[in-house]
């Protein structure tokens, strides 16, 4: 009762509970019904809404923020990864101008350096994984363009030569 009173969910809301990603379809006295992209309906004991933590990702505002983590070669020029990243989502359609998509450098890590692009959607109830892949493939586009490479990790293996006397000492050893 809580819930139908509150209003914090209703139905047509879209709404994430763990793995759980989807449509508010209808709202009971001892469940929601939430049905998922892949057609899935789940029915989610209301003392589950109340008792975790639920997005609602169409509760205030249609307005969100996505962030996708990246990394390129040491050999790429940070500054300008850092304008080409902040440029490239703008070319995906759903993608919003304003407020801007930001890139920042997060970190120098084992083979990369790190980023974290952020940009704005208004329309989360169309999908958050789709946007966020044509948004990597824009990501993609303009690095291969401004010929910076996403690394791979690497390891380098140094094989060092032993010296000749403690190469017969264990020949007579073994």
């Amino acid at each position: 009762f809580i819930i139908l009173l509150d209003k914090s969910i209703k139905p047509g809301d879209v709404i994430s509970l763990d793995d759980t990603f989807g449509w508010i379809s209808s709202l009971g006295a001892r469940y929601v019904s939430v049905l998922t992209r892949n057609g899935t309906e789940f029915l989610i004991p209301n003392e589950d809404l109340i008792t975790n933590r639920v997005v609602n990702w169409s509760h205030s505002s249609d307005l969100v923020r996505l962030d996708i983590h990246f990394g390129v070669s040491y050999d790429s020029d940070p500054h300008e990864v850092k304008k080409i990243a902040s440029v490239a989502p703008l070319k995906v359609a759903r993608v919003i101008p304003d407020p801007k998509p930001v890139c920042h450098m997060t970190g120098l890590g084992d083979s990369s350096i790190d980023f974290i692009l952020r940009f704005w959607i208004r329309d989360p109830s169309k999908g958050l994984t789709n946007v966020r892949g044509d948004v990597f493939l824009a990501l993609w586009d303009a690095l291969k363009g401004a010929e910076s490479d996403i690394p791979f990790p690497r390891r380098d293996v140094t094989i060092l030569a032993q010296p000749p006397d403690q190469k017969a000492d264990q020949v007579k050893g073994a």
